[in-house]
């Protein structure tokens, strides 16, 4: 038999903050939709045409800003082509002719790679490094359309992904180099980070429901503020949708349509930047086109009044109950995952953070190193000094084994006992070696512990490997450990490497 629709525990789930502030919040929203429907029908045309030309205010001045980078970029271009034709360029020194070929372009905001390519394909100059990275990168759209097309105009291509860096998404604007007889001598290209339109869209008061967006002509979203949730936008093809299609025919403008993304009605105002194929697009919620005839005397007055109020107060509450839990649940996790006496991670977080830093390093095929650290004859110490002594000097050693380690990446947790582990993501063998060297020395610097003798030290295992796809985990540990014990075997205060 099913339970009654009002059941005790249904009645009292909804007595919740968060369940009355939705109520709260839906019945708000009901009585704007009401105002908005009594207040619609008045100077509807003037609304539309106010809405239009403040959007279009907003398309220029984007337009404008978009515009002057893009010069920024040719100028580097053009700069760095002419300095490559020059003769005298060769005898530079690599670090001089670098400086030379990217002294403006190092000034960017949003910057990604500045390449100069040889006809086929191969680096010869880079922005990123003074001495060019051996790759080859014909296959980009851009590239080939230089290499078919003689015009020396400047070109945006894209978008796509960087492949090195940042790995974020980029545009690039790039120049044909030809040589006396009209010949293809290769390409200055410049990638722009798709994240400066976020930035720039970000600083855009468009009001809530609305949306900006850059297109290129070919109809592939490059940028839109507000992001949608759960779904990547750019590099989607738009090429397709009735909007997009009447935007690239009229070129400049304004209409009323209903978005492909959410279905929801705008009013769109758009604009071509320039001589670019890119698009400037801001799409206006109705409901905020026709927000400023929400005055119907008294009952917009009260409405306003009573719903602005009722979502503060509801606001509030749910902004200190979230608030509460938020630090509860974060005071449990930092209990759950921290060791009480060293104030380092524990077991249960080391176990946590190496099974991500491992899966990283097979997706990203970089290296992972991991140090196994013993405090040598520990138990003679706590022998000595007693269980107080003991912990101050596990203490004394996480402290020195953190103060080592500086990268944000770099992990440090006790596994248990006197035995401590440190993960390095993304560092060879050498530099994981150079890492527990100084960490071996600056446990032995430590000043030694009530009045004795001889300072306390520790023994370190190192592995590091290049993780491909099929190893486990587990050979990494185990191989660090192994090396844990010749360092014990062989006298102690050492660092072994594991033979992988």
């Amino acid at each position: 038999m099913t339970a009654p629709f009002f059941s005790p525990d249904l009645r009292k789930k909804w007595r919740q903050p968060e369940f009355i502030l939705i109520g709260g919040s839906s019945l708000a929203v009901g009585a704007l939709l009401l105002i908005i429907i009594s207040l619609l029908s008045q100077e509807h045309h003037e609304a539309k045409e106010d809405a239009a030309r403040a959007a279009s205010n907003i398309v220029q001045l984007i337009e404008a800003d978009v515009l002057r980078n893009a010069e920024l970029y040719d100028t580097s271009l053009q700069g760095m082509i002419k300095a490559w034709q020059r003769p005298d360029l060769i005898n530079l020194s690599p670090e001089l002719r670098h400086l030379v070929l990217f002294d403006r372009f190092t000034s960017a905001r949003f910057k990604g790679d500045l390449l100069l390519l040889d006809k086929n394909g191969y680096i010869l100059a880079d922005s990123t490094s003074i001495y060019p990275r051996p790759e080859n990168v014909s296959d980009r759209p851009h590239f080939q359309e230089h290499a078919q097309t003689p015009s020396p105009d400047l070109k945006v291509g894209g978008p796509f992904k960087s492949r090195w860096g940042f790995k974020d998404w980029c545009i690039s604007f790039s120049r044909r180099m030809s040589a006396p007889d009209g010949s293809f001598m290769g390409i200055a290209s410049g990638a722009m980070r798709l994240s400066y339109f976020k930035q720039l869209f970000r600083t855009v008061d468009i009001g809530p429901g609305s949306s900006v967006s850059l297109i290129n002509t070919q109809g592939y979203m490059l940028a839109r503020h507000p992001e949608m949730a759960g779904r990547e936008l750019i590099g989607e093809d738009f090429s397709q949708t009735p909007n997009f299609k009447r935007i690239l025919k009229e070129g400049v403008g304004s209409f009323t349509s209903i978005s492909a993304l959410d279905n929801t009605e705008r009013l769109y105002t758009f604009s071509r930047v320039g001589d670019l194929p890119l698009i400037v697009v801001v799409g206006q919620s109705m409901s905020e086109v026709y927000a400023i005839w929400r005055r119907n005397a008294q009952l917009v007055g009260i409405a306003t009044s009573v719903l602005c109020l009722g979502i503060f107060g509801l606001t509030l509450l749910l902004g200190r109950e979230l608030r509460l839990r938020r630090q509860a649940q974060t005071e449990l996790k930092v209990r759950a995952e921290t060791d009480p006496l060293t104030g380092l991670a524990n077991r249960r977080k080391l176990d946590e953070v190496l099974r991500v830093e491992w899966l990283r390093a097979i997706r990203s095929s970089k290296p992972l190193a991991l140090l196994m650290v013993d405090v040598d004859d520990f138990k003679a110490f706590n022998a000595r000094h007693g269980h107080h002594g003991g912990d101050e000097a596990l203490r004394n050693v996480a402290r020195a084994i953190t103060r080592n380690i500086r990268r944000p990446g770099d992990f440090v947790a006790r596994y248990g006992g006197e035995e401590f582990v440190v993960v390095l993501p993304e560092t060879d063998l050498e530099g994981a070696r150079i890492i527990a060297e100084t960490i071996r020395q600056g446990v032995q610097a430590m000043p030694v512990y009530g009045g004795g003798t001889h300072p306390l030290t520790v023994s370190i295992g190192l592995a590091a490997r290049v993780v491909k796809s099929g190893e486990v985990l587990s050979e990494l540990i185990n191989a660090a450990d192994k090396a844990l014990y010749e360092a014990k075997d062989r006298g102690r205060n050492r660092v072994e490497v594991a033979g992988l």
